[in-house]
């Protein structure tokens, strides 16, 4: 890599201030910020020692000075925000979930093609130093057969129905929230499941508040996933194989702990993560890898993967009777 990408951030939410925190810790080149309200933009502006601040979303896609654009909207209008910054040249990380079905995920792949950019999903857990050395262990054969995947992302979060996570309108629920991280993971090791069974409990107004699902694959091979938005739970994750399995510690989607446990019960190896700030800067490193190598497909979230993550939601939620406004 010659030179680091320019970096523009659009919307200033809290995942934005995450996102950007670990840019600016880890020595990214962070150069503008684009929000609703010029009010909004200046003060996260400050607050990163960003140089430009843009009133609009609009404004931030245009900027010469940007070379790639972190979207981080609320889930409907990624699609929207990503198809902008596209047209306006630029690569793009767009917050996962990617977007809200497998049809606008396609729109913006193929957008991206057309332009000859690359636009990627910003599943931060894909691109750990913990799920890298696990993925390693996997293909060393330590585990054998591996066979089921175990894995809960759970919290218990606003009641409130204005609240963004039980807004139907804006996206909300455990699935696109909470469920995209277990179902995500269960495609890096597995693939493209072969069967799926789904069931979900609902609040009031009509978001998921809980969500299970069992993945099948050839050969036996089983994920099973729990993911809820009103109750807390362990937030741990494993893999079995017939020699051995991977207790990963809470959180397992965040750069944290784990061990390989041997049948006989033998511990293996114990891994700790040795993170600068939350880790959200390692899909930057790749992003800016792979623009320099001139990748516009992804290597370890592939857009292709994301789009058919994508079908893979879509498909459970047919299967539980989940629909968003507009679709």
């Amino acid at each position: 890599m010659t030179e680091r990408l320019r970096w523009g951030i659009l919307a200033t939410g809290g995942i934005a201030h995450a996102f950007t925190h670990d840019l600016k810790l880890n020595g990214f080149t962070v150069q503008a910020v684009g929000s609703r309200s010029q009010e909004s933009a200046d003060a996260f502006a400050a607050e990163f020692d960003i140089p430009t601040a843009h009133p609009s979303y609009d404004a931030l896609a245009a900027d010469p000075e940007v070379d790639v654009v972190y979207v981080s909207t609320p889930h409907p209008l990624h699609a929207t925000s990503a198809r902008m910054v596209l047209e306006a040249g630029k690569h793009v990380l767009v917050e996962k979930p990617f977007t809200v079905n497998a049809r606008e995920a396609q729109e913006l792949a193929d957008l991206a093609a057309e332009r000859g950019l690359l636009v990627l999903e910003a599943m931060w857990t894909r691109y750990l130093p913990h799920m890298a050395r696990i993925r390693q262990i996997i293909a060393d054969g330590t585990l054998g057969d591996v066979r089921t995947l175990i894995a809960d992302h759970t919290q218990k979060l606003s009641d409130d129905p204005a609240h963004r996570i039980n807004a139907l309108e804006l996206g909300g629920g455990a699935l696109l929230d909470l469920g995209i991280y277990p179902v995500s993971f269960a495609w890096d090791l597995f693939g493209a499941p072969q069967t799926i069974q789904s069931t979900a409990t609902f609040k009031a107004t009509g978001a998921d508040a809980q969500i299970a699902n069992l993945f099948g694959y050839d050969g036996g091979r089983v994920a099973s996933l729990l993911s809820a938005s009103d109750t807390l739970g362990p937030n741990t994750a494993a893999v079995l194989g017939t020699l051995a399995r991977i207790e990963i510690d809470r959180v397992w989607y965040t750069p944290t702990s784990f061990r390989v446990v041997a049948a006989d019960g033998t511990v293996i190896e114990e891994y700790r993560s040795e993170v600068t700030g939350r880790g959200m800067h390692f899909q930057a490193e790749a992003l800016e890898r792979l623009v320099s190598e001139g990748n516009l497909r992804g290597d370890l979230l592939p857009i292709d993967e994301t789009v058919a993550i994508m079908g893979t939601l879509d498909a459970i939620r047919e299967q539980i009777g989940l629909r968003y406004p507009g679709e």
